[in-house]
C-alpha cells in the first residue's frame, strides 16, 4: 500500500510528526512519501490514500485548498474525508456542537457586513464577567490573527474585528478562560475513534502581544494524562459528528471557571499529533491506518 503524507511547501521543515509517522508506516509495510498539497507535479491518483498532515497554509488559501481536496477525493481515499474537512475548516462548527449539548467555550460570531464596534459592544454586554477575551478569525490556524485583549482594550479589539470583517472574514469572539494561564490546554489524540495519548499545551496568547506572522505560534508542549472528565467530553464531541470514527482527531480542551472541561477546538483537518511525546503513538496510528485500508481494499 501507498499513503501520501501531505504537507505544504512552506511547512516541509516544520512538522515534527512527519518523520516518526513515515518511519512507523514503513515498519508496517506501507510506502509513505512526504509531498506538498501545492506541488502541481504530484500524481495523487497513484496512492491508496492521501493523508492530510501539515497543509498549514490552508486558511490563507482556503478556496484553492478545498478545490484541491475535492479533486483528490475523486481520485483516491482522502483522510479525513472531504465533508469533514469542509466543516472543520470553519469554526462555526463550535456553534453546531453547542446546539447538540457538547460543552464548548462560550463563543459569539461577527459576520462580514456587521458593524465592528457594535459587535464588540454586544459581546462585552453578553459577557459582563469576561475580564479578558480573544478575537480570532473563524477560518484560521496556528493562532494566526488571534489576539488576547482586556475589557479596557475594547477599542483596539474592535479595530481588529473591523480589519477581519473588512477582509471578508467571519470573526470568533470568546471570553478568555484564565485557567489556561496555569493549567494550559489538554489536547487528546484519537485514532479510528480510540484514544491514544494526550499532551499539555502552555498558554499561547499573551496580553499586548500581536498576532503571530508565522505559520503557527510557538508552543510549550509536555505529555499529560487526561482526567476522566476530559476523556468524557472529548468522546462526546466526537460522538456528535456524523458518520463513523475518523482516521484521526485531536480534541483541544480547557477548563471553565467551575473547573469543568470545555471544548476549545476540534481539530480534524491538519492537527499536530505530537508523536514525540508518547512512545509508540506513531506506530498506533500507522496500525490504525493499515487496518482501515485493509478493510476498504481487502
Amino acid at each position: 500500500m501507498k499513503i501520501a503524507l501531505v504537507t505544504a511547501i512552506a511547512a516541509f521543515a516544520l512538522d515534527e510528526d512527519l518523520a516518526p509517522l513515515q518511519q512507523a508506516l514503513n515498519r508496517a509495510g506501507i510506502d509513505a512519501p512526504i509531498l506538498a498539497w501545492d506541488d502541481p507535479s504530484v500524481s495523487w491518483a497513484r496512492f491508496d490514500a492521501v493523508l492530510l498532515r501539515s497543509p498549514w497554509d490552508y486558511s490563507e488559501r482556503l478556496p484553492e485548498f478545498l478545490a484541491w481536496a475535492e479533486q483528490i477525493s475523486t481520485q483516491t481515499n482522502l483522510l479525513n474525508p472531504l465533508d469533514v474537512i469542509r466543516r472543520n475548516t470553519d469554526k462555526h462548527y463550535l456553534a453546531d456542537l453547542d446546539k447538540v449539548g457538547v460543552p464548548v467555550v462560550p463563543s459569539r460570531f461577527a459576520e462580514p457586513g456587521e458593524d465592528a464596534p457594535a459587535a464588540m459592544r454586544h459581546f462585552l454586554e453578553t459577557f459582563p464577567d469576561a475580564v479578558e477575551f480573544v478575537v480570532k478569525p473563524a477560518i484560521g490556524a496556528g493562532s494566526r490573527d488571534a489576539q488576547r485583549y482586556g475589557r479596557e482594550q475594547g477599542v483596539d479589539a474592535a479595530r481588529h474585528v473591523a480589519r477581519l470583517l473588512d477582509a471578508g472574514r467571519s470573526v470568533l469572539l470568546q471570553p478568555y478562560l484564565t485557567s489556561v494561564d496555569e493549567a494550559g490546554e489538554t489536547a487528546l489524540m484519537f485514532f479510528d475513534g480510540v484514544f491514544s495519548h494526550a499532551i499539555r499545551k502552555g498558554p499561547l496568547l499573551q496580553r499586548d502581544e500581536g498576532p503571530t506572522r508565522a505559520l503557527f505560534a510557538p508552543e510549550k508542549i509536555s505529555a499529560r494524562t487526561p482526567g476522566a472528565d476530559e476523556l468524557a467530553v472529548a468522546k462526546a464531541a466526537l460522538a456528535a459528528l456524523p458518520g463513523g470514527p475518523l482516521a484521526y482527531a485531536r480534541v483541544d480542551l480547557v477548563r471553565a471557571a467551575d473547573g469543568s472541561p470545555v471544548l476549545l477546538e476540534l481539530e480534524l483537518t491538519e492537527p499536530s499529533l505530537f508523536f514525540p511525546y508518547s512512545d509508540g503513538s506513531a506506530d498506533r496510528f500507522a496500525a490504525a491506518l493499515a487496518r482501515r485500508l485493509e478493510l476498504q481494499f481487502g
